[in-house]
């Protein structure tokens, strides 16, 4: 008996013996690994190049917070009709309120100057009202549209509930989360750039070839140091050879913002007297 418990207290002690001795040659192992990266050169996994943009464009998200409402300056470009030979480019007056769902247009480029659009979701049977402000077009009086309706899309790559701050941050932050999932990314920072007499900053966002994540080859960004708000979004396609500039996609930008300025429901009705509905 004595013997049997000296010979199992002898196992114990070798077991315990050789699991510390496992532990300290796998950390020994470890720390061997990391002065050969250190000595290769070899650097830790880097961040993605879409981390910090994505950090700054979700604060310029959380800027609009306590937006109710605003007026603005919307000017849009975009790339229309098969293989988008078309470039429209459009400038409006805009008054945009979040609850409900409210957008009130006044055209001002020639082509459809005078032209007015309300949106109100939940309203008119969920339906754009729309008055042309000259021509033969502006005879027929006030139309009522689908958003998606053929004759609205026409002109327009999106409807016009994408329209407004919000869903266009948005739109960049779920683009950017999707590019962050895969690399051949490039950002460039622009601290100086100006939108007419406003302060921003600039981030762009390319990727070297086609893929199919990558529905655009360049994004660039604008937020406007002071309000924080993104304000300019431009795509830009794929230059058709090498050397090419890339083509400009879309372009939506938002200028003389003026937030919390106590919209009504008048301010999104055909029967307002200031409109000509």
């Amino acid at each position: 008996m004595g013997q049997l418990r000296q010979l199992r207290v002898t196992g114990f002690l070798v077991q315990l013996f050789t699991s510390r001795t496992t532990i300290a040659i796998a950390i020994t192992a470890g720390m061997m690994g990391m002065a050969a990266c250190e000595a290769l050169g070899q650097d830790a996994p880097k961040e993605h190049p879409l981390v910090k943009p994505l950090k700054i464009v979700r604060q310029s998200r959380k800027a609009l917070d306590g937006v109710k409402d605003y007026t603005a300056t919307f000017s849009k470009k975009e790339r229309l009709g098969r293989g988008g030979r078309q470039l429209l480019s459009q400038t409006m007056r805009m008054k945009f309120r979040e609850e409900p769902f409210s957008v009130y247009f006044f055209f001002q480029n020639k082509d459809a100057a005078g032209r007015e659009v309300i949106f109100v979701n939940g309203r008119n049977n969920n339906q754009l009202v729309v008055h042309e402000g000259s021509g033969i077009k502006s005879l027929v009086g006030t139309l009522t549209f689908a958003p998606t309706a053929s004759e609205v899309m026409k002109e327009n790559r999106y409807p016009i509930t994408k329209v407004g701050l919000k869903n266009m941050v948005d739109k960049v932050i779920a683009q950017w989360e999707g590019e962050s999932k895969f690399r051949e990314s490039t950002v460039k920072y622009y601290n100086s750039a100006k939108l007419g007499n406003v302060d921003c900053m600039a981030i762009e966002c390319s990727h070297p070839t086609p893929r199919r994540q990558f529905t655009y080859h360049m994004t660039r960004v604008y937020i406007d140091k002071k309000s924080k708000l993104l304000v300019r979004v431009e795509q830009y396609g794929w230059p058709s050879r090498a050397g090419q500039q890339p083509p400009i996609v879309e372009e939506f930008t938002y200028s003389d913002i003026k937030t919390n300025v106590g919209l009504r429901d008048a301010d999104f009705d055909r029967r307002n007297p200031q409109y000509n509905f």
